[in-house]
């Protein structure tokens, strides 16, 4: 098996990769979590989703891709101008919500049902509102974070940020986890 050989790319992700060269943007997500995502929603019909760091969009296309046609998904993103950009991609898609607002006011002032899954690729909600965000998966849903191993934009001692979530993930008696060393690193935990 070649797990690199991924053949069911996104009809938007080439597009979404140029536009993150174009403009710099140095902390896209890899193809690997996002055809993980994509499997993950797909085994979500009618599922409620939030992915928490909108970046460009790269994760986001592949998280659309999963849904099917009665699905929602709900996108945060503090950074306006890469929020432009995404909405530019998916403003058409009306099963997707992209909201530019700081993602730990979001989480607090967050009211509304409880999610299928919930992709974490930000500060908050992986580092900060750990329990809030936790509290807002469904029994069975999936919680999902990356960069759990190494990565090159690391500031230096975020590796004690990252020993400090895994323990307390591990320690946690309400979800089962998988920890991957694969992609960048994948904790993958569902709900009891």
């Amino acid at each position: 098996m070649n797990d690199s050989n991924i053949q069911d790319l996104p009809t938007i992700h080439p597009e979404i990769v140029r536009k993150s060269k174009e403009i710099g943007f140095t902390m896209p997500s890899d193809v690997y979590i996002g055809t993980l995502l994509k499997t993950l929603i797909s085994s979500k019909t009618a599922g409620k989703f939030l992915e928490l760091g909108t970046g460009i969009g790269l994760s986001l296309s592949w998280m659309v891709d999963g849904m099917d046609g009665d699905s929602k998904l709900i996108t945060v993103d503090n950074d306006s101008e890469l929020i432009a950009i995404a909405r530019e991609y998916f403003q058409n898609d009306e099963r997707v919500e992209i909201i530019c607002e700081d993602g730990t006011r979001w989480i607090k002032d967050y009211d509304g049902d409880k999610f299928d899954l919930i992709f974490a690729d930000a500060w908050p909600g992986k580092y900060s509102e750990i329990d809030e965000i936790l509290n807002l998966v469904k029994v069975g849903g999936f919680y999902v974070i990356d960069d759990m191993t190494v990565q090159p934009n690391w500031p230096e001692g975020h590796d004690k940020n990252v020993d400090t979530l895994v323990s307390y993930l591990e320690n946690r008696t309400d979800f089962n986890l998988t920890k991957m060393n694969w992609s960048t690193g994948l904790i993958i935990a569902v709900k009891k």
